[in-house]
């Protein structure tokens, strides 16, 4: 009951042909599956749809990136060029306030640039096509993206944190309160410039009976697509533009007054705590993902019993729900059937509910006969709660 490595599924969906298996009394052979025919096939019923899903999802291979991925670029290669800018502005402008507050919300600019610079080159990277060591191609180099950005935020997070602490313990400094106002105007107008580009809105579009809880995710479905990097570094944004109002409100306390220069600090500590706390739902997915975790918006019931709704599927087992991105699910499954079903029509008919209900990207499909004994195998048992 073991699969073969094959059937963890690609980025195209693979119709795996059943094992021929021979009876003692010799003769009983399962028709056997292949993506092409050698030779050509008598005219028989076809399921509607059928050729769709005979052997790829998609009618012909994509090179490059995807419309959606194009636009994910076009966001994170204008939100670098404002947050460039915006940051060269906020060093000059911090340095002539002598305000910390100012320099920290520079810092994560900084980071978020890097972040950015990092999820264009995993953007890129993902391009690449599947070899035979990477077998799925490169389109995980998005999760590490957004993952490096996570942790950049965390560590220059802790060291501003540091330093705001050290600002606490000794008053020797002084600030311009003009300088400071100044700048933390243009900070907080250029966080929300930037968020403004990288925000994805969008109506929901949703297939089935669950709403959309369900709806596909990827290939341009009139859905937004969750770039997870994308995602990573509008969250980053969140983060510095809450920053920023802080360090706002502070600038205006100091300019009127100048006795209450510890709300810079204060600013600072308070700030960077809400910017660490914005990170935890994109490193959660992120952790998900590597972890070869389900889905958030699939669920295993769900996809086992639209499986053992298949006219002809006894029992399913070896059911395996996995992401490469945030948007890129696959599946992969064993069905055992009855002697008197069509292999091949199963195969078409769970492979086009699995596509329309879940938006799954690729599937991957095993058929055998059913047999008796697969009830008391240990090994086809679901996995637990």
């Amino acid at each position: 009951m073991e699969p073969s490595p094959a059937t963890r599924g690609s980025e195209t969906t693979r119709l795996v042909s059943p094992r021929d298996r021979s009876s003692a009394g010799g003769g009983l052979r399962l028709k056997s599956l292949f993506t092409e025919p050698s030779e050509p096939l008598s005219e028989e019923p076809k399921l509607e749809g059928m050729a769709f899903h005979h052997c790829h999802k998609d009618p012909m291979p994509q090179s490059g990136l995807s419309p959606e991925r194009l636009q994910a670029r076009r966001q994170l290669c204008a939100a670098c060029a404002v947050c460039v800018i915006f940051m060269a502005g906020e060093v000059v402008g911090g340095y002539l306030a002598h305000s910390l507050a100012i320099m920290t919300d520079a810092a994560h600019l900084l980071a978020d640039v890097g972040s950015m610079m990092g999820s264009l080159f995993s953007l890129w990277l993902s391009t690449r096509p599947a070899t035979r060591t990477m077998t799925f191609g490169w389109h995980r180099s998005e999760t590490l993206g957004a993952l490096a950005s996570v942790v950049s935020l965390w560590m220059v997070t802790g060291i501003l944190l540091y330093l705001a602490f050290i600002r606490l313990l000794h008053s020797d400094y002084h600030i311009e309160g003009g300088a400071m106002l100044l700048t933390a105007s243009i900070a907080v107008c250029a966080n929300m410039l930037m968020a403004f580009v990288l925000h994805q809105a969008g109506p929901p579009h949703s297939h089935g009976s669950r709403g959309t809880e369900y709806a596909p995710l990827e290939e341009g479905h009139g859905y937004p697509l969750e770039n997870t990097s994308v995602r990573a570094a509008f969250v980053h944004v969140l983060g510095d533009l809450l920053q920023s109002l802080g360090v706002l409100a502070a600038s205006v306390l100091i300019y009127f007054k100048p006795q209450y220069k510890v709300a810079d600090p204060i600013s600072t500590f308070l700030f960077s705590i809400c910017a660490l706390g914005s990170t935890a739902p994109t490193l959660r997915d992120v952790l998900r993902i590597l972890m070869e975790g389900a889905p958030r918006s699939v669920g295993f019931e769900p996809v086992r019993d639209t499986l053992l709704s298949v006219p002809g599927v006894r029992a399913t087992h070896d059911l395996h729900l996995w992401a490469l991105t945030l948007t890129y699910h696959v599946a992969s499954a064993h069905l055992a059937i009855d002697s008197t079903a069509d292999p091949e029509a199963v195969l078409a008919e769970a492979s086009s509910r699995l596509y329309s209900r879940f938006g799954f990207s690729s599937c991957t499909l095993q058929v055998e006969r059913y047999q008796p004994e697969m009830a008391q195998c240990l090994r086809c048992r679901e996995p637990q709660a």
